[in-house]
């Protein structure tokens, strides 16, 4: 569903269009006059504190903007994703909307929908793009050319059920190597806990296991290299070897029954109930595990704890390698240039920091990041300044089609019905169809 959060809502033939081109409902804002300007603005944000604070930055820069009005829509996950390609084609389209970067961005930058940001952020020396991290603008950038406002970085880790661990006798602190974390589900499950909250139904959830033990099996020189179609690709030895770790996670059924229809949301409200000891998610878990809670309270914050994907003994990746978000915020190629400069206001320094104290981001802005006061966030925060190499999610970066390939293979091979050999081959074929 596409919601609408504005001070008017849109024409009556946009909506229609709009539900037709997607067949998706919204519920439209309600409030004074048309602006003359209208700047829709798409997100999947699903913490409604998160939300509010949005409300009140678009608010502070309509009253200064009084001829601009900017209208927050959302879409689910998934819907975001299945229903994109189709919104960006339409009359319809958003001015700007959420984006991972990676091979999904690049594909978009190249079907005409989007706007080349480059000269507008280069302007008066570089002014506006210098104000931003310039590993994040680097992530948007293809050809030269800059396709996305940057946002947030953030990176994956494990997140754990402090009175659960302490009730099965296990030590986080202990968990440094892969072995150690298959001997801690073991030890869970023992004790009668449901390990891990996964989200299956979904599937890009689960291919974070894969993707981390590709990188802690192989490190960046082998994922480069299969990325680039080099050497034995994904066939290399190592990322087998990821596929039987993988498959040996599996056969201890580690996850909560019926896992494999799991939505994220459903997944998070698992873990928030107290129903799994861990999961394997982004920075501002904390936030959404209360948010899908059955209770809207979910675990108390200093029940939480962290720790960083382990080691694999003999692998050529090490601790301090990260697998993450970056996000930006894509134009498309209509909008008005008071989305450009509403966006810039957005993700300015002073933005960025009110986003980040409330516990939001890990900000793309410069010297926004003194604002992250949650302590697990500042622990992923720190992580990521640590990171020896940061690689954005492989679903992502490896475009939507063999995206969608790693995501289903990575289920597969975690329930047995495919070989890891048998899982590379297919990453591999798709990669070469590309």
């Amino acid at each position: 569903m596409i919601h609408l959060y504005g001070k008017a809502p849109l024409r009556a033939r946009n909506l229609s269009a709009l539900v037709a081109a997607t067949g998706l409902a919204f519920l439209s804002g309600t409030g004074a006059s048309a602006a003359q300007t209208v700047v829709k603005w798409l997100h999947l944000e699903t913490v409604p504190s998160y939300v509010k604070v949005w409300e009140d930055i678009a608010a502070k820069y309509e009253a200064a903007h009084p001829d601009v009005d900017i209208q927050l829509q959302f879409l689910d996950n998934e819907a975001f994703k299945a229903k994109l390609p189709t919104l960006l084609q339409s009359e319809d389209a958003p001015d700007f909307f959420y984006s991972w970067g990676g091979g999904v961005l690049k594909q978009q930058s190249e079907t005409g929908t989007l706007m080349d940001l480059s000269d507008a952020m280069n302007a008066d020396g570089g002014a506006w793009v210098k104000t931003y991290n310039p590993a994040a603008v680097k992530g948007f950038t293809f050809n030269e050319k800059i396709f996305a406002v940057p946002y947030k970085m953030g990176t994956v880790s494990f997140f754990y059920n402090k009175a659960l661990f302490d009730k099965a006798g296990v030590k986080a602190e202990g968990i440094k190597t892969w072995d150690n974390f298959i001997e801690a589900v073991k030890t869970l499950k023992a004790a009668g806990i449901t390990p891990i909250a996964g989200g299956g139904g979904d599937k890009w959830p689960l291919h974070f296991y894969w993707s981390y033990l590709v990188m802690r099996n192989g490190g960046q020189e082998v994922f480069s290299a299969a990325k680039n179609k080099e050497g034995e690709g994904f066939l290399d030895p190592a990322i087998i070897k990821a596929g039987e770790q993988l498959a040996e996670l599996g056969k201890l059924e580690p996850f909560q029954g019926g896992y494999l229809g799991a939505t994220w949301p459903q997944t998070l409200g698992v873990f928030g109930d107290g129903k799994a000891a861990i999961i394997l998610s982004f920075e501002n878990t904390e936030a959404n595990q209360r948010t899908q809670s059955g209770d809207g309270k979910g675990l108390a914050s200093d029940n939480i704890g962290r720790f960083a994907f382990p080691v694999v003994e003999g692998g050529a990746g090490a601790a301090t390698d990260t697998l993450g978000g970056l996000n930006g915020w894509a134009v498309t190629r209509k909008a008005p240039p008071q989305a450009l400069d509403f966006l810039r206001y957005l993700t300015d320094k002073d933005n960025e920091r009110i986003q980040a104290a409330a516990g939001m981001i890990i900000p793309a802005a410069l010297g926004a990041e003194d604002g992250i006061a949650d302590p697990l966030m500042r622990a992923s925060a720190d992580q990521l300044a640590a990171s020896t190499w940061h690689q954005n999610y492989f679903d992502q970066d490896l475009g939507p089609a063999v995206g969608r390939v790693v995501n289903d293979v990575t289920i597969e091979i975690l329930t047995g019905q495919m070989s890891p050999e048998e899982g590379a081959q297919m990453i591999q074929d798709a990669l070469e169809l590309e």
